[in-house]
């Protein structure tokens, strides 16, 4: 008699028992003896945690804009404490997720972990809006830009046409989609490739501002404290862009269970990868800082491009393609990170079952890749999609504290549970209290901004009770759900995952 899985593929595509020969966990043809693992591998190790940790958080922001910072710091000399206090703020909250990530060593990162200690309907707004908003929203953009560079490399002296940057946006994040879909290795191998050229990138710019400042041009850093700000609520917002430039340090969470060994590799990398990125991004500034003067940093559309044509004369072509190659690496990892968030949550129920379909033949959970790639592509039709981003930061923070709650109230609630890593006390205490800080300081400044993000996160309160905790459902949304579920199945050769005995 046939396994299930093979009378799963039997039943979607139609073959008879006699084709339908059982497949190793490699996803080539195996014998009759061996048993088929339809389930995502544990291919990553150490170093490829590190290269999915750095490329998702250095993209496009520290070679475009990291005025943000400045802007509301009102110093060269504060904007650095920020960009420095930012890092060690966001290594901390990364240690905390080590604990989280090793104590529930599950994919899906906050939305797992939000779950755990407070229950499905939290975890599921989380899952709500990070589906439709934060997630490919960012990727939207990431492509964007990406697409805006390539054009600026081919038309250096031609606005580039809105039309024209939306198509390239839409087909690299259809190339990278398809990447993600077929080989986690090669995936792998492209996050590796574009972090060593984005690194490159950056180690271009801090040596030639470090030259720079030995040749005794000081005048930009002469005082560096001039002009601080002082009120709280700016403060708030330079802290605001700063840790938006170090988004994604938890993305590594969302891939818990692809890691070879979790309980190892995820703090290792954690702890390689923010101190890396925060050396890197303040020798960075520092050397903004050096060459360009305040005023022109606040009015460059891409500081690194200012700082390009300023510093490296004819060679000054080479910053809008290492720019494009950034934030080529940094879509790359936010797709691969992002989709198991949506196929863990569909394993939990909270999404239509097709989601956590996996393709027998790649072990990728494809149909979870391809819905995310079509969300990202009906946003690169909005206007203007930067808008959304006023909403999203405020949204993101406070998922950030309630995650960073659960750890607290999990050491509570079940203090004897296995912990392989485990953080002082007064660390989740003191990033808490940030995050509270962070979360509420825009109620003043950006009342409007908050209020929508809070009018977001709300309309997944009905989508919840109506669509998962509604036992009684009419009978065409049960046949719509089976429906899409034979048609993923069918047209993507995938199979739910097998669990283990």
């Amino acid at each position: 008699m046939p396994s299930t899985t093979s009378r799963i593929i039997m039943a979607v595509g139609g073959a008879s028992a006699s084709e339908c020969q059982p497949l190793k966990a490699g996803g080539g043809g195996g014998g009759s003896g061996d048993k088929q693992e339809v389930k995502l591998r544990k291919e990553l190790g150490l170093f490829d945690g590190v290269a999915i940790i750095v490329g998702v958080i250095i993209g496009a922001g520290i070679f475009v804009s990291p005025k943000g910072v400045l802007l509301h710091a009102g110093s060269v000399g504060l904007a650095l404490i920020v960009w420095i206090l930012s890092g060690i703020l966001s290594l901390v909250g990364a240690l905390c997720y080590a604990e989280l990530g090793t104590m529930i060593p599950k994919s899906g990162g906050d939305y797992a972990y939000i779950g755990e200690a407070f229950g499905p309907l939290p975890a599921f707004l989380y899952l709500w809006v990070a589906l439709f908003v934060i997630i490919p929203t960012g990727n939207a953009i990431t492509a964007l830009t990406f697409a805006q560079y390539v054009l600026q490399m081919i038309q250096p002296n031609c606005e580039p046409d809105v039309d024209a940057i939306r198509l390239i946006a839409a087909l690299v994040t259809c190339l990278l989609t398809a990447i993600n879909c077929r080989n986690v290795k090669l995936v792998t191998k492209v996050q590796d490739i574009f972090v060593g050229t984005k690194i490159l990138a950056l180690g271009i710019i801090i040596v030639a501002g470090l030259v720079y400042i030995f040749q005794g041009n000081l005048g930009n850093l002469s005082q560096p404290m001039q002009g601080s700000s002082t009120e709280p609520g700016l403060i708030a917002l330079s802290f605001y862009s700063g840790l938006f430039s170090y988004a994604g340090w938890n993305y590594l969470n969302f891939v818990t269970e692809e890691l070879r060994d979790p309980y190892k590799d995820l703090p290792k990398a954690i702890a390689i990868s923010l101190p890396l990125v925060t050396v890197v991004y303040v020798l960075t500034n520092v050397a903004y800082f050096a060459v360009l003067t305040q005023n022109e940093i606040l009015a460059s559309e891409a500081v690194a491009v200012t700082f390009g044509s300023r510093m490296l004369g004819a060679m000054n072509w080479v910053m809008p393609f290492f720019v494009a190659c950034s934030t080529f690496g940094a879509l790359n990892g936010a797709i691969f990170a992002s989709a198991r968030l949506f196929f863990v949550g569909a394993r939990q129920g909270h999404l239509p079952a097709a989601i956590a379909l996996i393709n027998v033949d790649c072990l990728t959970p494809v149909p979870s890749l391809i819905f995310l790639c079509l969300i990202t592509l009906v946003l690169l039709l909005i206007d203007d999609v930067y808008v959304l981003i006023n909403y999203l930061t405020f949204v993101e923070s406070l998922f950030i504290t309630m995650s960073i709650a659960s750890l607290l109230w999990l050491r509570y609630k079940q203090p004897n549970a296995e912990r392989p890593i485990k953080v002082h006390i007064s660390l989740p205490i003191m990033f808490l209290f940030v995050c509270l800080f962070l979360v509420t300081m825009p109620v003043y400044e950006r009342p409007w901004e908050v209020g929508v993000g809070l009018l977001i996160i709300a309309t997944g309160i009905p989508v919840y009770f109506i669509c998962i905790r509604w036992n009684n459902k009419p009978k065409w949304m049960v046949r719509a759900s089976d429906g899409l579920n034979l048609l993923c199945a069918k047209s993507f050769k995938c199979v739910l995952e097998e669990k283990e005995d």
